[in-house]
Order: structure tokens, then sequence, then C-alpha cells
């Protein structure tokens, strides 16, 4: 087999090309940036893909980075407790949960790369204008960061791990448009001194109103490096945000988390400490499901496949997944339109399903049920939700992610090499 194109350099299309690696198929990772730099903020990793990145011999490095999660927490806006669960390795798993940030992600899956593929594995500054099959192979064409063509590639396999903006998923999806819902998604981090079990991922508020706080990496002096997620409605008439990740108005931000000052974190302060440098916003957007993301030999994985809302920690947990079960299924199928489709049919349902979940909030739906039935807050939870209510979404979380701890600890992975 020749050269698979993998288009995209996230976290998606390097996991996907330490996977082929690993089963013995070439691969090259083409980007659209000049330079791949390790950006952006936390990113939380289930215990399904670090099997995964274990499986490619990550594992010790990631833990070594990022910060092992102990527990989720989810309370009301009083600062109330509502659930909490362990996580990782504390709620029986046989791998952890890690919270880490993305650039440390990705400068470690980006080091595996050159060190097993070499630095020639990765191209940058080619930007995918076009892609065509012909004779059996796909012939993918690129442009420079100036629009200037930069050559075109010829491959048996071609991966759109391209993300949200896929330029491989609007070749077979022209016109689709992204879902937005209305709200502004405030991002930031800071260093501060740990809170709770100093390990623990927190959601505060209820659906027009929370944050999303984890920390991300041990600093000096025993403080962390904490990420935070804020999401609040765009005022009416307010136009949608077109850019991802542009500087934000912090003092709106922190305005719009007075009071939210609590005895096992001061939620209010934490963002006013935050840089305002450090302080991006972004619109709360995914895309309707599709029913196909396998289209002879090209597919999609990752946002390019599943762009859903940055709930219940899926999508970069899912991106490594995908990669791995695509793996998987070019070892089990000797044609590529085959193996493609194989591993379509293994990933597409459920994940579609989960773009709905996170549009409903998932397990933070819980959060929105206690708003509605106790608003001034409670005595009790068990007064508002009932344990079995609480035990049953998170469950039925979990399993429509395939992350619940029966399935995540069947397998040691999706990829069996042979012995």
């Amino acid at each position: 087999m020749q050269v698979i194109i993998i288009v995209g350099g996230g976290i998606a299309g390097l996991s996907c090309a330490l996977s082929l690696h690993q089963i013995g198929v070439p691969c090259r990772v083409y980007d659209a940036v000049p330079t791949l730099a390790p950006l952006g903020y936390g990113i939380n990793l289930q215990p399904n893909a670090i099997r995964e990145l274990t499986a490619l011999g990550l594992g010790e490095r990631l833990a070594a980075v990022g910060v092992l999660t102990q527990e989720l927490a989810f309370y009301n806006k009083h600062g109330q407790l509502i659930w909490t669960e362990p996580r990782g390795k504390a709620a029986g798993y046989r791998w952890p949960q890690i919270s880490i940030s993305r650039g440390e992600l990705h400068k470690v899956l980006l080091a595996a790369i050159n060190e097993r593929l070499g630095v020639q594995a990765v191209v940058t500054g080619h930007r995918l204008t076009s892609f065509e099959e012909r004779a059996g192979k796909v012939i993918a064409r690129f442009a420079d960061p100036t629009g200037k063509p930069a050559g075109e590639v010829e491959g048996d396999i071609l991966i759109g791990a391209d993300g949200i903006h896929s330029a491989v998923r609007r070749h077979f999806y022209p016109g689709e448009k992204a879902v937005f819902d209305g709200y502004l998604h405030y991002r930031g981090i800071v260093e501060a001194p740990p809170y709770l079990t100093g390990a623990s991922m927190v959601v505060v508020g209820h659906r027009h109103h929370r944050a999303i706080i984890y920390p991300v990496m041990k600093r000096p002096g025993g403080k962390m490096l904490i990420n935070w997620l804020a999401y609040t409605k765009i005022p009416p008439g307010s136009p949608p945000l077109e850019a991802w990740d542009t500087a934000a108005d912090k003092q709106a931000c922190v305005d719009q988390y007075k009071g939210w000052t609590y005895p096992w974190l001061d939620v209010h302060s934490l963002f006013a400490a935050t840089p305002a440098k450090d302080v991006l916003q972004l619109p709360n957007v995914d895309r309707d499901p599709i029913p196909r993301w396998s289209f002879g030999r090209v597919t999609l994985i990752g946002d390019a496949a599943h762009p859903m809302q940055p709930v219940g920690a899926q999508a970069g947990s899912q991106a490594v997944v995908d990669g791995r079960v695509l793996a998987a299924a070019l070892m089990a199928e000797r044609e590529p339109a085959a193996a493609l489709t194989r591993y379509q049919d293994e990933r597409i349902a459920a994940m579609n399903d989960m773009i709905i979940r996170n549009r409903n909030l998932g397990l933070e739906v819980i959060l929105q049920q206690a708003e509605e039935r106790a608003p001034n807050g409670f005595k009790h939870i068990h007064d508002v939700l009932t344990q079995q209510e609480l035990e049953s979404t998170a469950l039925n979380f979990k399993k429509a992610g395939g992350f619940d701890v029966e399935a995540v600890n069947a397998r040691d992975s999706f990829v069996e090499l042979p012995t």
C-alpha cells in the first residue's frame, strides 16, 4: 500500500498517523499552517482514549505532563453539590482520565511522529484545495499559504482529519452550515492554588449560564495551571461570531460571574485573575449528523466527522478512538473502500447520537434539572433528583460514548497486533 494521505495535523490526524505506523501502513500528514505549534488550552482524555494512547506507548509521557483526574463534580449556581463521581482509575478503570493542555498533548504526539515516522512525515504549509479518485488512487491537490499551487499527492486512501471546517467534508456536503446555538463560549487558563482534591473537574451552573473548570498541569510552589470554560447566552441582536478563539472582552466575562464565590472555589476571582491576553471567545457551534463518512477511498475522522459541542469531555477522546478503529479496520479488510466502510459502520451511529446528546447537555443535563426544580437551591439534592436519576444519567452517557468501565476494561486496545 502506498502512502495514506492525512489532511490535518491536530489530535485526530497525528494520533491516526501513529496508529497507521504501528500497523505498518505508511502515511503522511498535511496541514495548512506554515509551522505546527503547540496551541490550545485544556482537554480531557477519557480512559478509552488513554487506553489507545497507552497502546501507542504514550501513556507515561502524557501522565507526566498532565493531571490524573480523580473526580467529576456538579454544582448548582449557589455552589451546592448535585453529583460527584470518581474518574479514571479511582472509578475502577484500568487506565486514568488525564486532563492536559492541548499544547502539551500536541507536543507529545508530534515528538512521537518525529521519532517513529521521521520529520518528513508531517508536511506544513499545504492547504487542501481539491481531490479526486482516479484509477484506484486518490489524488490530492494543495496550495501554499499564499494561495499558490503546492503540487499534488497520490495515495491509496485520503483521511480528512481537518476539523469542524473540514475541506474534505465540504467536498461531500457542499453548502453545509455550522449549527450555532446562540451561546458565547469563553475560555481561559491561569495559575492558581489547587481546589477540592487538587485533581477535580467541576461543572457549575445550568444550561444558560455555566462554567467548567479543571487543572491541567502542576506548577512550582504547589500551584496548578487551571483551565476554565464559561458559557453565557449572547444578547439578542448580537451577530454570531465567525472565528474561533478570538480575543475576548475579559471584563464582560468576569462580570457575568459575580457572586460565584464558594467555600470550595472562588470562581469569580479565578476568572478575574486570568491575564486578559489568555481569555478567548468562540461561538458554541457544532454540525448536524451526516449519513456517511466514507466515500470510496476517502473518509472522515474526529471533528471532521462528528463535530460536537464541548460537553462531557468527548471530542478529543473520540478523535483518538476513531483513528484506532480505522487502523483496526485496515488490518481486517484487504480492500481500502471496504476498510473505510467497516470503520464508519462501527463508529457513526454512536457518534451521531453523541452530537445530539451533547446538544441536550449530556451528563450535564442534571444541572438544568436541578435549576428548573430548585432555582433557589435545596436542603438535600435527593429532594430534587433521586439517586437513581443521578446514577442512571451518568451511566447512560458513558455507555453511549463507549467509555463505561465495563466497555473500556473489556479490551486492551482496538488494534490487536500479531505477536
